[in-house]
């Protein structure tokens, strides 16, 4: 009985995983492909010159430049370092690093199949209040000699990408543009395909296995009586607890939206699980890299900063959706127990763009090799991820196990 128990329970959480990643597949793609046009046809030399001049604007410059160069915190963080090194001011790096990590297209289309609407505008108008208030603390701490030390230490090495003459019309026009688009955006994969992979196993193991008291015990009071009914402490907790929580699972914010779904329908607050979303600059490998780049002192800077402006952002998204009455319903949130793979518009998209994935991976990788394009990405642990990529492997094999044993064993 318990060999059936288990054996039910491990098909449900592979069909689960299967499906999750059935369901962003085309938001996946999209979000990739918009990403890689944006950063192969604007470049950063423009924002080099304009975020370090005017405080106010630069701030609001480095939102904007964050916004439309939205990627993973590992490229973030390698942009920031190369705008701070190159004469953006450190708050208006800061706001860079923010925006490119929370103002994210495709992380925006992610949260919005899996969470709704209301989510996908707490991760934009909270990824404002992040860059207001970490503005906000820059100003009243003032740490003038960390930010001179931080600039100190980075290395003086020319490192400018390669900037050409040509406008992003013409680039657009060439093949060559389209040739680098691809490249990026075979990148990107390469990026997070491990995160993605170990990220939507790991929610659906936890959807089939693991029971609505373990998320109680974590997250006090969750799962009784709605998000409206929350008391201030027991959301604090939550707000607190959500980072830990995907510290534990550090997997990327791509690959932990479908368990910040799971989160919200165990009865997780609205603002437990916004903090989950926004923890993606506050675990360590992010605090390791920063360190690398300006010191351990500035990294935990950078940390309490953005850990403060976290549980600020995600407070006032909290109490402002309650006051609008926009806090979303739990039970509005259906992914589990769904026929995940039928004909509908979810399977004619991904059919689209699967053929767009097939064009731009011949196009870069066979029709035009010569075309080499490289954007600079922060330095990460090989243990990580050569972790990272035996979990996949991993994953992979428990996967197809459990796919066999739901639609050829039970």
């Amino acid at each position: 009985m318990m060999q059936e128990d288990f054996l039910s329970k491990w098909g449900e959480a592979a069909n689960t995983s299967a499906g999750f990643f059935w369901m962003a597949l085309w938001a996946f793609a999209l979000g990739y492909v918009i990403s890689s046009c944006i950063q192969v046809f604007v470049t950063e030399k423009r924002m080099q010159q304009t975020m370090g001049k005017n405080e106010s604007k630069g701030v609001l410059l480095g939102t904007f430049f964050g916004f439309i160069s939205s990627s993973c915190s590992f490229a973030a963080l390698a942009s920031t370092k190369s705008l701070f090194k190159k004469g953006a001011s450190f708050v208006s790096s800061i706001a860079f690093l923010l925006a490119s990590t929370n103002l994210v297209i495709e992380l925006g289309i992610i949260i919005s199949i899996f969470l709704g609407w209301q989510f996908v505008v707490g991760e934009y108008l909270g990824g404002i209040i992040l860059i207001l208030i970490s503005w906000l603390l820059i100003r009243l701490i003032n740490p003038k000699k960390l930010i001179k030390k931080a600039k100190e230490r980075l290395d003086s090495s020319d490192d400018d990408e390669d900037e050409t003459s040509k406008s992003w019309k013409e680039k657009m026009k060439s093949e060559t543009g389209w040739a680098k688009v691809s490249q990026q955006y075979g990148m990107e994969w390469k990026m997070v395909w491990k995160d993605v992979t170990v990220g939507f196993t790991i929610a659906g193991i936890v959807a089939a296995f693991v029971p609505d008291s373990f998320f109680q015990t974590l997250f006090i009071n969750s799962g009784q009586g709605g998000n409206t009914d929350f008391g201030f402490f027991t959301i604090l907790e939550h707000i607190i607890v959500g980072p830990v929580a995907a510290f534990l699972t550090f997997i990327g914010s791509m690959g932990n939206i479908p368990l910040a779904a799971l989160l919200f329908g165990k009865g997780v607050s609205f603002a437990g699980v916004m903090a989950f979303i926004f923890s993606d600059l506050v675990v360590f490998p992010i605090l390791r890299i920063n360190a690398k780049y300006y010191g351990w002192k500035m990294s935990f800077f950078i940390l309490f900063l953005l850990f403060t402006s976290l549980v600020g952002a995600s407070l006032a998204l909290h109490y402002g959706f309650d006051l609008l009455n926009m806090l979303p319903d739990p039970s509005s949130v259906k992914i589990q127990d769904t026929e995940y793979f039928k004909i509908d518009y979810t399977f004619w998209l991904n059919m689209v763009f699967l053929l767009i994935s097939g064009y731009l991976i011949y196009l870069g990788f066979f029709k035009r090799k010569d075309v080499m394009f490289m954007k600079e990405m922060a330095p990460k642990s090989k243990v990580l991820e050569n972790t990272l990529k035996y979990l996949a492997f991993a994953c992979y094999l428990w996967l197809a196990g459990g796919l066999i044993v739901k639609y050829f064993v039970s």
